[in-house]
């Protein structure tokens, strides 16, 4: 499986930030409990990660009303193999 960082916004007001708060809670207590939020920085989007097979099994396990809006970024290790076989190839 492949790891996801998931980043939601919301808009920048009170109301809004209780919004997201509930829709995570009501779409299961494990998304506001893994959610980490930047509202109390004045950054109104939260952020968690997901295991999941593809993308597509991101987006479908978050809650409807944040799919237009949330972006989903496949994340990678590297290992220093990794690193130097990406070195080679772009030597030219």
């Amino acid at each position: 499986m492949a790891k996801y960082l998931i980043e939601v916004p919301h808009e920048a007001e009170k109301a809004a930030c209780l919004r997201a708060i509930q829709t995570f809670l009501e779409t299961g207590s494990h998304f506001l409990a893994n959610a980490d939020w930047g509202c109390m920085d004045g950054d109104h989007r939260a952020w968690l990660t997901m295991e999941a097979e593809n993308r597509e099994d991101v987006t479908y396990a978050l809650p409807p009303s944040v799919r237009p809006d949330a972006r989903i970024v496949r994340l990678e290790k590297f290992t220093m193999a990794d690193v130097e076989e990406m070195a080679s190839q772009h030597q030219g």
